[in-house]
């Protein structure tokens, strides 16, 4: 008697493990939330209910994902109006970065408005993505200026930002940048943060931006247009980075790589397979690291198997889009965002 009752308990316990494996997806449906005259090429979910953007024509905003209620302003700066393609969040702020000269970095203030916490003129100035690892320190990456990438880092939540010297830097090359595409080619875990760039190579730092060290991937990354145009990394040592060439988006050689030992070493992978060029890429929430979906105006893609193999999900063009849970993403592109519901 006791015997069966064990049995009986192990097989409803492997059925409850069985049923909670997240199955591979089949089909995407997308339902529009928002639509204007903006591009959008940079998302991120403030918490579990509301995702923030901001975009095009000092465009940003947010959407309730429970109501789909969109609440949207515009930012100017005396007579500009800035463009972003940068966002970011602690627990308390939203953050906003704009491209080009000046470069303006925008944190939520009191009374609804936004007040810039950062701001740098120059030749050459153009700032592409932001992350955060915590609620105090968060980190800015932006093209080469005066021979080397432009990082800047704050320690005290955003208030207050830094540009790393060059002196603490590795040296640049002529014309690096990191395609401010998706706000997705820099990625963080741990104590340690990942830069893709336009040279196919990757800056990595194990000590929130103290030290660096860099990689030459085997991406392709002869022309200025080539090169690494999104990456995520699923835990401290599994990461996975997409681009290739948005003036040749039909190709797929040389366009996808992954790491297994945090970045050490990439490798190509589905290498002359699909997917072809996409310009953000995100690993599937409680997938284990198998599941992976990319985006691009090419279309949505997804791998169940860890890049290995894609399958086309969609020909729906989107730019960027992030994971609420592990089967509803939201994703932004040119004058949309739209509900991405994975089955």
């Amino acid at each position: 008697m006791r015997l069966s009752i064990v049995l009986l308990s192990l097989l409803v316990l492997a059925s409850c493990s069985t049923e909670k494996k997240q199955q591979p997806f089949q089909t995407v449906s997308v339902t529009p939330v928002f639509e204007d005259s903006v591009s959008i090429r940079a998302i991120t979910f403030l918490d579990g209910q509301t995702l923030a953007f901001a975009g095009s024509g000092g465009v940003y905003g947010t959407v309730d994902v429970n109501s789909n209620k969109v609440r949207s302003n515009i930012q100017t700066y005396d007579s500009l109006t800035p463009s972003f393609r940068a966002v970011g969040k602690t627990s308390k702020d939203f953050f906003m970065l704009s491209i080009e000269s000046p470069a303006l970095l925008y944190k939520t203030g009191g009374n609804g408005k936004m007040v810039v916490v950062y701001k740098e003129e120059g030749e050459g100035v153009f700032y592409d993505a932001m992350t955060f690892w915590n609620d105090m320190e968060g980190i800015a990456v932006g093209d080469t200026v005066d021979g080397c990438l432009s990082i800047i880092l704050t320690k005290d939540g955003g208030e207050s930002w830094a540009k790393i010297p060059c002196s603490s830097l590795p040296e640049g090359i002529e014309g690096e940048g990191a395609f401010a595409a998706s706000n997705s080619n820099i990625a963080v875990a741990g104590n340690q943060v990942w830069i893709g760039t336009t040279e196919g190579r990757i800056y990595h730092s194990a000590d929130k931006g103290t030290t660096w060290n860099i990689q030459q991937t085997p991406i392709i990354h002869e022309e200025p247009t080539q090169g690494i145009y999104s990456m995520d990394f699923y835990d401290e040592n599994l990461g996975f980075a997409i681009g290739g060439d948005y003036t040749s988006p039909e190709s797929n050689e040389k366009n996808k790589i992954i790491t297994v030992d945090g970045g050490k070493t990439w490798n190509l992978i589905a290498d002359g397979q699909e997917p072809d060029y996409k310009s953000c890429v995100q690993f599937v929430p409680n997938s284990e690291g198998k599941g992976l979906v990319t985006i691009g105006f090419t279309g949505i893609s997804y791998s169940a198997d860890g890049g290995e193999n894609w399958k086309e999900l969609s020909e729906e063009s989107f730019f960027t889009l992030r994971f609420l849970n592990d089967s509803i993403a939201y994703a932004a592109g040119s004058n949309r965002i739209a509900k991405l519901e994975f089955k």
